[in-house]
């Protein structure tokens, strides 16, 4: 992947590209299995993409590969979403106004912030699992060592977020569409973020080995 403008290109390349993206987001309305299957589903893109392969994964509960990812994402936003919460709580209790723009102010400020690192964090749960992923300095080190990759790489998960809730406007019916497509964009994202640091780093250790040759 030579430019981050090939995450919104390559996904049309696989000539299969409409099936796998509308059953991969059959799949995701299932609560909570389904999230994890298209987290699994963002991890076997981001290996074809390493390998140089324009082609998604066939649709499929992809749990295994999804875990590490889906816990690591959902514990970072659980951590972000405390303070905010008990913010909002309280000037919505006690009517206090200054406190909820407080609570929006530092809502959009953790917002960016995860923006931010989101790239890296994705990243280092891809090479390392769940030791990768809640390794919070490496995190932070990776994600600051070149800020303005960083910074573009972040601003375009935050956008592939934004088509994927497009969907959501045509009766819902489009997010099984756009979910799957948003996710593929990330994909291509942390793949072009990965190959600016200085080395590519190790392979998944969640990835299956390969097969023996002959």
């Amino acid at each position: 992947m030579t430019s981050v403008g090939d995450s919104f290109a390559w996904p049309f390349q696989d000539p299969s590209w409409f099936s796998k993206m509308v059953v991969q987001g059959l799949i995701f309305i299932i609560p909570i299995v389904g999230w994890i299957a298209l987290t699994g589903w963002l991890v076997l893109t981001i290996d074809n993409y390493r390998a140089g392969r324009r082609e998604l994964p066939p649709a499929g509960f992809h749990l295994e590969r999804g875990v590490p990812l889906f816990v690591v994402l959902l514990a970072y936003g659980i951590v972000i979403a405390i303070p905010i919460t008990i913010l909002y709580t309280v000037g919505g209790a006690g009517h206090n106004g200054a406190v909820s723009a407080l609570a929006g102010l530092i809502n959009l400020a953790l917002s960016l912030l995860f923006a931010f690192i989101a790239p890296s964090l994705i990243l280092h749960t891809y090479r390392g699992g769940f030791n990768g992923g809640f390794d919070v300095n490496a995190v932070w080190e990776t994600a600051t060592a070149n800020t303005s990759n960083t910074v573009i790489a972040g601003l375009l998960v935050y956008v592939a977020r934004l088509v994927g809730g497009i969907g959501f406007l045509l009766c819902c019916v489009g997010a099984l569409f756009t979910i799957p497509y948003s996710t593929a964009i990330t994909a291509g994202i942390v793949t072009w973020y990965e190959g600016t640091l200085s080395g590519p780093g190790p392979m998944a250790q969640s990835a299956p080995p390969s097969a023996p040759p002959g």
